[in-house]
């Protein structure tokens, strides 16, 4: 998955992906009046990097790049966030739209677009989407949007298993969860994985969020049942 730099905690509101730079510098000029957090990247190579460095909730991408595609950076992105995108590109085909959309991405707006029509767009993303991006804890903030998790004020690498199982706990804290529930919910029921997974993600988890793995005040173990967390 993409990592975060610990001593990054800043999230970008939306990352433009443009190489045309008027149309960039325009759009970017008018989401910051709307006091969004914005940053323009002209290729997909530096898209990702602002993405990996900052992750961001949304994602204004062009197909036709210098380089790496928009459909490789759609995918890219999709393969550790669910971060809103929205493919704003000259190719109209419908071919181009399915593969757009068959990647991942959640919208797909054809140029020359309306600028009106688009900040409508972007402002509803941030009001429906967004408005419950984070979940808290007690020390532990886990932001869905980005797929951070902050322990004690310190950002927390995990991988993409542990991100949802965590998501899952602090959805339901203070419910007692059989072991069999949780590892059929996170991992399915038809996984080829055995229900000791479960039990390793757990340790890992503890040694990554708790002051004291070995006494965890989050990640409580109900003997003969499952798992609760607090």
């Amino acid at each position: 998955m993409l990592l975060f730099d610990k001593e990054k905690l800043l999230v970008l509101d939306i990352i433009i992906v443009e190489d045309n730079v008027e149309i960039a510098t325009l759009l970017c000029d008018f989401l910051r009046k709307e006091n969004y957090t914005v940053s323009v990247a002209k290729d997909g190579e530096k898209a990702l990097d602002l993405f990996e460095r900052y992750g961001a909730k949304l994602v204004i991408l062009d197909l036709m790049l210098p380089g790496m595609d928009g459909f490789a950076v759609c995918s890219k992105i999709r393969e550790s966030s669910n971060a809103h995108i929205i493919i704003a590109s000259a190719k109209t085909a419908k071919d181009d739209k399915l593969k757009g959309l068959g990647l991942g991405a959640d919208d797909y707006i054809e140029k020359p677009y309306d600028i009106d029509i688009l900040l409508a767009k972007v402002k509803g993303i941030f009001k429906r989407k967004y408005a419950m991006e984070e979940l808290i804890c007690g020390d532990i903030c886990l932001n869905t949007v980005t797929n951070q998790v902050v322990a004690r004020g310190e950002t927390v690498d995990v991988t993409l298993k542990e991100f949802e199982l965590l998501k899952f706990f602090m959805e339901n804290q203070g419910v007692t969860m059989k072991k069999e529930y949780l590892f059929n919910t996170i991992w399915g029921s038809d996984s080829e994985s055995e229900l000791q997974t479960l039990t390793v993600h757990v340790k890992w988890l503890r040694e990554k969020i708790e002051e004291d793995p070995k006494h965890p005040k989050h990640i409580l173990t109900e003997w003969g049942v499952g798992y609760r967390f607090e």
